[in-house]
This record gives C-alpha cells, sequence and structure tokens, in this order.
C-alpha cells in the first residue's frame, strides 16, 4: 500500500536543475511538465520518455526489453522547440504527486507516459488527414477549393480587374455581405462587371434601401451620387473623397476575427455530417416512393401473378371485381319498357336454367349477347335481370376498365376475369361500353389490339369457355370491330329501343310505387306528354318532384310537382334572378310569339306543349312541343313544317320592329333550319334538283356546289311563307305577344284562350284566383 502525498515546492537557486550538466530526475521532469501547457507537456513528456537509456535514473526501465529508447523519427516532432527544465520550473508553485518508490508504481509510470504519446501522435495523424486533399471530388470541397483559388489569385494581384471582378461574381454565389465588404475596402481595382457585381450584392442584401429617400426621416435620396461615384471608380479615375471612411454612406468596415474559429478539421466534420443527413433523406424518400408506386401498381392488377405487382398482395378485395362475383342483382320485374328484349333473352335464362332441355336436342348457348341502344334504355339493368332470373354468378366489368398506364394489363384482366368465370361456371360476364376495348383496330394502338386480341382468343379460341355467357352493351355498334360482332362470338344482337307511351306509364308506375300521390296525379297523361324520354329521363323526373315536395313541405307528390320537373328536363332550370330589359322582354317576347303562331297555323307541326319569356338555361325564351304520339319516321311534310317554325321567331321580329332591328337571338334558329335543310337534301332525297341520292359526306366541288343552292333555296321559301302567314295573323300576332309580357309562361291550353276569348280554358292567373278562393 501506499499513500500519494502533495507537496507544493518553490525551487531554489542551489537546485541541481540550474545546473545544465545535471541530468534531472524523473521526479523533476513530472513536476516540470505539469506547469506547462496541454500541448506542451505531452510533447515534453514524450520527448523525455523516448530518450536515451542513460539519461533515465531508473535502471528498471532501461533493463525493460520492451521498451524502445529510440526516439519515433516524426518530422513534426524533430522540428518543434521545447523549453529545458528550467525553464519548466519557473513557475512560483508546482504540484507534485509523491509516489513511493515500489517497483510496480515506477514500472506503470512509463507505460502511462507511452499511452500519451500514442494518443498524440493519433490526432496529429487526423488533423492531416482532415486537410488533406484525397475528398476533394465532394461538390463543397471543390467549391471551397474553387473559391479559395480565386482570393488567391485576387489577393496576389490587386491591380487585375478581371480576377477582382471573377472573385466577385463567385462570392455573390455564397456569401453578398462578403462581396459589399471586399469592395468597400478600395484596395483593389474594379471594373464594370465588379461594379455590377457590387450592385448585385446591394439587392440581394437590401443594402440599397440605405440610398433611397425616407420621407418619414426627411432623408433625400444618395443614390445618384452612388451611381456617380461607381462611375469613376469603373474607369479608373477615383479621387481621394472616394477613400473610405471619409463620409456617412463610405464607412471604414472592421472584421472582429474570432481566434477561437473552428477550424478545417470542425468545419469538414459539419459538411460530412450534412452530407450524410441529405443522403439519409434522399434514400427514405426512395424507398417510400418505391413503395408507394409497387402499392399503386399492386392496386392496378399489376404485371406479374404474385409478389409485388400483383392483385392479390394490395388489391381491395370489395373492389378487385375480376375475383368477386357482383352481387346487386335484378329480376325481370325490375325490368319495364322492353317487353320484346326481354322476350328474346328469356331463352337464355331457360338455358341456364335447364341447360338439358337444349343439349338433348343439338342446340347450343349462345356464347355472347350485344345489347344496343340509345343511353338509358335499361341496357345494364337488362343483363342483371338476367343473372337474376337464372341464379348464377355474374360477373361486371366497364370497358375503361382493362386498360391502364401499362401495356399487357388489359390482355392479363381479360384472362383473370374468364378464369375466375370458369370456377364459377355456369355464369354470366357483362361487359358495359365495350367499344371502349372493341372498337375496329387501328395500326397505332398496340396495346388496345393486346386487350382485344385475348378478348377474341377467350370467345372463341382452342379452349373452349362452356357455361359462360359473356353479355357487352354499347351505344356505338357500328364502330366495333367485326371480328368481334360475328356469329360464334356475339351470336345475338338484341336492339333495347327507347319506350313506347305503355313502356313510359309503366316506368312511370314502378317508380311513382313507393311514393305518396295526390289524387289530381295523371300517370297516364304524363306519359302521352313525355314522348321521347326514357327509363333514365323517367327516373330523373321522379326523382326532381320528390325533391321539390319535400322543399315545398307537402306531403305527397302532385301534378303540379311533376310538371315542374318535366318542364325542368325540357326547358331547363329557370333563372328568375336574372334583370332583363323591358325592351329585351317585349323583343322576346314577338320573338317566341312568332314561333308560335306558326305552329299552330302549319299543317304538319308539333303541337305546343308551353311558350315562355322566362330565361331557361341559355335562353332568354322558349315555345317547346311534343309529338301528340310516337314517331317512328318523319315525313317531308313535317320536316318543311318545322322549318317554317324555326323562321317565325326571326321573321317576326323584322315585321313589327324592322330589319335593322333584327337581333341575334334567332342565330341558334337560323342553325337549326340549314341543318334540317341539308338533312333533307344530302341524307333524305328530298329535292326535286338533286334526286334521291344519299350523298356522302364529303362530295366533290360540283355536288356539294348544287346541294349548298337547294339548301338555300329551302330556306328562302320557309322565310316567305312564314312572312306571308305572319302578316296575315298580325292581330294575333300582338295579342299573344302582349299576353306572355303579361303572364310570362303559357301552357297550350292558355295558349288557345288567349287566342280564342271563347274558349273555356282559364289562364294562369284564374286558376290561382280559383284555387285561393
Amino acid at each position: 500500500m501506499y499513500s500519494p502525498q502533495i507537496s507544493l515546492c518553490r525551487p531554489s537557486p542551489s537546485s541541481p536543475l540550474h545546473h545544465h550538466r545535471h541530468k534531472p530526475s524523473l521526479r523533476h521532469c513530472l513536476s516540470s511538465s505539469l506547469s506547462l501547457p496541454k500541448p506542451q507537456r505531452r510533447r515534453y513528456l514524450h520527448l523525455r520518455a523516448f530518450s536515451s537509456p542513460n539519461s533515465n535514473p531508473n535502471p528498471d526501465l532501461a533493463k525493460d526489453p520492451t521498451f524502445d529508447s529510440k526516439p519515433p523519427r516524426s518530422p513534426d516532432l524533430s522540428q518543434q522547440t521545447y523549453p529545458s527544465v528550467a525553464e519548466a520550473e519557473q513557475p512560483a508553485v508546482e504540484v507534485v504527486e509523491a509516489v513511493d518508490s515500489g517497483p510496480e508504481r515506477k514500472s506503470r509510470l512509463p507505460l502511462v507516459v507511452f499511452l500519451v504519446g500514442i494518443l498524440e501522435s493519433v490526432r496529429r495523424g487526423f488533423d492531416r488527414l482532415a486537410t488533406s486533399e484525397w475528398l476533394s471530388w465532394w461538390p463543397f470541397w471543390q467549391q471551397e477549393k474553387r473559391l479559395e483559388r480565386l482570393i488567391a489569385e485576387a489577393d496576389a494581384n490587386p491591380k487585375d480587374a478581371v480576377k477582382q471582378g471573377a472573385l466577385l461574381a463567385e462570392l455573390n454565389k455564397h456569401s453578398p455581405e462578403s462581396v459589399i465588404r471586399r469592395f468597400e475596402q478600395r484596395n483593389n481595382a474594379v471594373d464594370s462587371k465588379g461594379v455590377a457585381e457590387y450592385l448585385r450584392a446591394l439587392v440581394v442584401t437590401n443594402a440599397l434601401a440605405e440610398y433611397l429617400p425616407d420621407e418619414r426621416l426627411g432623408k433625400p435620396s444618395s443614390l445618384p451620387t452612388l451611381l456617380q461615384e461607381l462611375k469613376q471608380r469603373a474607369s479608373g479615375n477615383e479621387d481621394e473623397a472616394m477613400n473610405p471612411g471619409v463620409s456617412e454612406k463610405q464607412p471604414l468596415h472592421v472584421v472582429m476575427v474570432d481566434p477561437k474559429a473552428s477550424s478545417r478539421s470542425s468545419w469538414f466534420a459539419q459538411e460530412l455530417l450534412s452530407t450524410i443527413l441529405f443522403t439519409v433523406v434522399v434514400g427514405l424518400m426512395w424507398v417510400m416512393g418505391t413503395a408507394a408506386l409497387q402499392k399503386y401498381v399492386g392496386s392496378l392488377g399489376g404485371i406479374g401473378t404474385s409478389g409485388v405487382g400483383s392483385s392479390a398482395s394490395y388489391a381491395p378485395k370489395d373492389l378487385n371485381k375480376e375475383i368477386m362475383p357482383e352481387k346487386n342483382v335484378k329480376t325481370f320485374k325490375d325490368v319495364k319498357g322492353c317487353d320484346d328484349a326481354k322476350q328474346e333473352l328469356e331463352e337464355v335464362v331457360e338455358y341456364l336454367k335447364n341447360p338439358t332441355k337444349f343439349t338433348r336436342l343439338g342446340g347450343k348457348l349462345p356464347k355472347g349477347i350485344l345489347l344496343t341502344g340509345a343511353p338509358g334504355t335499361g341496357k345494364t339493368l337488362l343483363a342483371k335481370a338476367i343473372a337474376g332470373e337464372a341464379g348464377v354468378p355474374f360477373f361486371y366489368r366497364a370497358g375503361s376498365e382493362f386498360e391502364e398506364m401499362f401495356v399487357g394489363v388489359g390482355a392479363r384482366r381479360v384472362r383473370s376475369l374468364f378464369q375466375a368465370a370458369k370456377k364459377k361456371a355456369p355464369c354470366i360476364i357483362f361487359i358495359d361500353e365495350i367499344d371502349a376495348v372493341g372498337s375496329t383496330r387501328k395500326q397505332w394502338e398496340g396495346h388496345t389490339k393486346k386487350t382485344l386480341h385475348q378478348l377474341l382468343v377467350e370467345m372463341d379460341g382452342f379452349e373452349q369457355n362452356e357455361g359462360i355467357i359473356l353479355m357487352a352493351a354499347t351505344n356505338l355498334p357500328d364502330i366495333l370491330d367485326p371480328a368481334l360482332t360475328r356469329p360464334g362470338r356475339f351470336d345475338r344482337h338484341i336492339v333495347v329501343p327507347s319506350p313506347d307511351v305503355r313502356g313510359r306509364q309503366e316506368i312511370l308506375e314502378l317508380y311513382l310505387q313507393d311514393k305518396p300521390l295526390a289524387d289530381d296525379v295523371d300517370v297516364k297523361a304524363i306519359a302521352r306528354g313525355t314522348p321521347g324520354f326514357n327509363g333514365a329521363d323517367l327516373a330523373n323526373l321522379v326523382n326532381i318532384a320528390a325533391i321539390k315536395a319535400a322543399v315545398e313541405g307537402v306531403e305527397k307528390l302532385t301534378a303540379g310537382q311533376l310538371e315542374f320537373a318535366k318542364d325542368r328536363i325540357i326547358m331547363g332550370t329557370e333563372r328568375k334572378t336574372m334583370f332583363v330589359s323591358e325592351e329585351s322582354k317585349k323583343l322576346t317576347a314577338y320573338h317566341e310569339s312568332g314561333h308560335a303562331i306558326v305552329a299552330l297555323n302549319t299543317d304538319g307541326a308539333h303541337p305546343i306543349h308551353k311558350a315562355t319569356i322566362m330565361p331557361r338555361g341559355n335562353a332568354l325564351g322558349m315555345v317547346t312541343q311534343l309529338p301528340s304520339h310516337d314517331e317512328t319516321s318523319m315525313s317531308k311534310k313535317q320536316l318543311l313544317a318545322r322549318l317554317d317554325v324555326c323562321m317565325g321567331g326571326r321573321v317576326a321580329e323584322e315585321l313589327i320592329f324592322g330589319e335593322e332591328y333584327v337581333t341575334t337571338g334567332a342565330s341558334n334558329d337560323l342553325h337549326t333550319a340549314t341543318e334540317l335543310a341539308q338533312y333533307m337534301v344530302s341524307t333524305c332525297g328530298m329535292s326535286d334538283a338533286i334526286g334521291p341520292v344519299y350523298v356522302k359526306e364529303r362530295p366533290g366541288s360540283e355536288m356539294q356546289s348544287r346541294i349548298d343552292a337547294e339548301v338555300v333555296k329551302l330556306l328562302r321559301e320557309a322565310y316567305e311563307r312564314v312572312k306571308q302567314l305572319l302578316k296575315k295573323h298580325e292581330n294575333a300576332l300582338h295579342t299573344l305577344a302582349n299576353a306572355l309580357l303579361e303572364y310570362e309562361t303559357l301552357g297550350a291550353d292558355d295558349i288557345k284562350q288567349v287566342l280564342n276569348p271563347y274558349s273555356e280554358v282559364q289562364l294562369p292567373e284564374q286558376q290561382e284566383e280559383l284555387a285561393l278562393m
């Protein structure tokens, strides 16, 4: 055991340390090293520890074979000048740790000194490594080296304006404040480029505001003076008044440099850390983006059959229509207005229910059924009804869902759809809007052709799909590929027409069966008054009426609400808040009265439904006509009557207000009349000059001239007929226009009452008065 003893001693003049010939002891070396600064203390102990064995007072240490008595040959240490022992003992107080002289303690001390020297060598090596050029390929290091080179060149050539300008341009990229400080030192030559960089630095740092006037402080603008001084300096005619520190705008900048500023090694560590953090952030973003893209590809169905990008790994099961049959099925009871189409489809239903009934006689199930017809006629509903009646799974796909951003996805989805259907056979596959993938193949649409080719193979290829019926619907059957519509693929083409009067009545009764109706509702009358309406239009009519009733707070649907819904579909929404001048109202009233008078007095014209000068949609007024019954074709007399009705509004404006006051309100009427005359001449063959000929879309120049001449002839004849008719019924024209100005909207019966005062029909105002009584 030993106990450390701390002693404070003051060296005396007679101490042996003052004699240079005497070798100091290890105790004196330690006490002297404690008085030195930390770096010098380490170097001092290192040299003393690796001195020759003759100078070591400890014989045990000299005899240690592991101890190398020769100091390392380091260029840095050999060039250092260290204080002598006498100089190291100059402090007044020394701290000395007294240790006992046991051999164990003496053997530890050189090892500690050796380790301290090793650590010091490692530190110096790291400093040299940090300041070396081995990372010169890093962008920030290259920028630093370029900046250092420009500074060195500029400092070495203060009179070279080109090098000064290059330095200022580089400094402006990193520190505009440094540009201002260097420029205002006036120690270097500058040219126009240097002046431009100085002005740019002033703008970037907002220091230019100091030279602008300040009305609040009453400070005038010093910008002209600054520009004059810069001009003189760029030209090299700088006078003594331009020296820094002589004016308020030209201060003498003094920069205090912190002596404890960070060294190059700390700067390198900061740059390295920021680079590592940037790399980590970019890597995380890359990983997250890749995962999101893989998830998106998987939701689309992917390219492969498993793993990343497969439909089974990412797509939700409730949205994966390839493997999940449709659950919301219907029956034929839910389908109204297309009895002929239902009757034709009953054979398919019977085959699915009892296939042996047909196979014993050699009959085969049709592979494909194509439903065609106008939008809203119930093609999709018919397909669901077949699945519901037969009690088989029903797979639904839209034609646009096959194609995605990746080529080959459509073909894979077709294969997956038929593979899922084979497992559920017998079943029905329904593709809505098949024209999206089944249109005629074009040379530049390779990705679409692959989907269509796969569909053709699945329908009628080497592998037969027994028990699978493919149904499809389209509004454009003419653009489908002939290979798709041939027998063997789509064996049956069923047209779903718009419902007739009886069909519309059935559809209305279906949609109104769960709604309370008032006593004045006549479903037959509504069906007769909605010619041309399909099932979707009638469903929308009932829905609008129900919303109107809910807004008004009534408990039952009335005939007025259903009439309001029909007018909104036919004529558009009323724009009651639109401001219309009295002059414009009067002109609109005569315009619409002209249409109505011509329609009432022209043989073959459709009956008037309503006339109004209330703005609806994009029109300031309109006269609507509805046929008295369903029409499958139109005669020449009816087409000429429609031409006359179109001309009625313009002729009425010309007769009442004069030719110079005819407005642009008749432009839509003229457009409709021109297209109708073109249709009569070129398509229907209703011209004696052209003859019964169907003219293609782009005829020759001579034929086109003849067609144009015949169209103009038909329009002029209609214009003259209407002009004579309105002159004959001018009094009725004034009467009806005044009634429209008073009531704004008149029905067919109201118009007859206005023109025939002895009729028993009551006007809208009279009907309101009776309702209030």
